[in-house]
């Protein structure tokens, strides 16, 4: 078990319940689904020690992300309490939450404030207010329940090292990177453009996983043809990559070392960069610019990076540098007080897929 408890306190089924906010009627059915199993006196009655509290609170954390008890079940019996991830996902959410809330709240006020002043409001600000502010899509939630499922431990299995081929290739994701599957001795590694290959272990057949990152690889096939597609499961997201031929794996990778060798951006690449700097200077993105996993890491992340471009003063000039071994556009960018690095990348439909910041000595 993951998270140090004290094991000397014991509460009765009523004395849980109440603390918990509960019935005791809850305790006895998640008794029966296996999640908890109470301590018995020898006049059989129960005691919940804080190991069942821990897993109590696994619970109500998950029906807080709208998981049913019988998903709860599935992803829970048998498995130990891992009381600092449920933590870090309720963290995760409800920061998302947070700056959701802060974001649809401060659409609200500029709207009031153009009212005011006798401004129109148009019907796409309508429509990005009612998208902002509904707060009961479930999206954060998702996300937070499928992160934790991606974190749980894996256990390799042995698999008939005769599947390995049908695996193999190369798979385009619409952000244009490819990840390629290769074979390596007693098993198979995945690279992903511009990184290091890494091996990938099996958990069951077409499903793979990661040691050294949380996150898995399953792969769809028709009656054990090669695979057509991987979907690459990672921070509570479902990416999806296409596999591609070899000879387009090849002139994807010629174009990159291209762009790469003569230093060359994207289209509007300047445009993209000076409007991603204003959005965040003001704290406010349009997220219908960005692919979801970005637009969600841009709730959780915009009031910081706010708060660090005020510390960095106005705006004085960039640089174009180069681009990465990924193929992302490298700026260096000259604010009063700072002088910071951004990068990003782009989808195939042209919206922002990657940004990424870091301060310069």
């Amino acid at each position: 078990m993951t998270g140090r408890i004290n094991e000397n306190l014991w509460l009765t089924a009523a004395q849980c319940a109440e603390r918990m906010g509960l019935t005791v009627r809850a305790l006895r059915l998640y008794e029966a689904r296996g999640l908890i199993n109470p301590r018995r006196t020898g006049k059989n009655w129960r005691l919940y020690g804080l190991s069942d509290i821990a897993r109590l609170h696994e619970i109500l954390a998950l029906k807080r992300m709208g998981l049913s008890l019988a998903h709860i079940t599935q992803l829970l019996a048998g498995r130990a309490i891992d009381l600092d991830r449920t933590l870090a996902m309720q963290q995760a959410a409800l920061v998302a939450l947070r700056e959701r809330a802060e974001e649809g709240l401060a659409l609200i006020r500029a709207s009031r404030q153009r009212i005011a002043g006798g401004e129109p409001i148009s019907i796409h600000d309508l429509i990005k207010i009612a998208r902002e502010t509904d707060m009961s899509d479930d999206t954060a939630d998702a996300v937070a329940w499928r992160r934790y499922e991606q974190a749980r431990p894996r256990t390799e299995v042995s698999l008939d090292p005769a599947l390995y081929t049908r695996y193999v290739g190369a798979y385009r994701f619409p952000n244009g990177g490819v990840m390629t599957i290769s074979m390596r001795e007693g098993g198979l590694a995945a690279q992903l453009t511009g990184e290091d290959g890494l091996e990938i272990y099996p958990e069951k057949e077409d499903v793979f996983f990661y040691r050294v990152v949380p996150a898995q690889l399953s792969f769809a096939h028709e009656n054990g043809a090669p695979a057509e597609s991987l979907i690459l499961h990672q921070n509570g997201y479902e990416q999806t990559a296409r596999r591609i031929g070899e000879g387009l794996a090849q002139e994807i990778a010629a174009e990159l070392e291209s762009r790469i060798r003569g230093k060359r951006p994207v289209a509007g690449s300047d445009a993209l960069l000076l409007s991603l700097i204003a959005e965040a200077a003001r704290g406010e993105y349009d997220l219908s610019r960005m692919t979801e996993p970005l637009a969600a890491a841009t709730r959780e992340q915009a009031q910081k990076i706010k708060a660090d471009l005020e510390k960095a003063g106005p705006l004085k000039g960039h640089v174009f540098k180069g681009v990465s071994p990924e193929g992302w556009d490298v700026y260096e960018v000259a604010f009063e007080n700072e002088l910071m690095e951004w990068r990003f990348t782009l989808a195939d439909d042209g919206r922002f897929s990657g940004a990424w910041i870091r301060t310069l000595p």
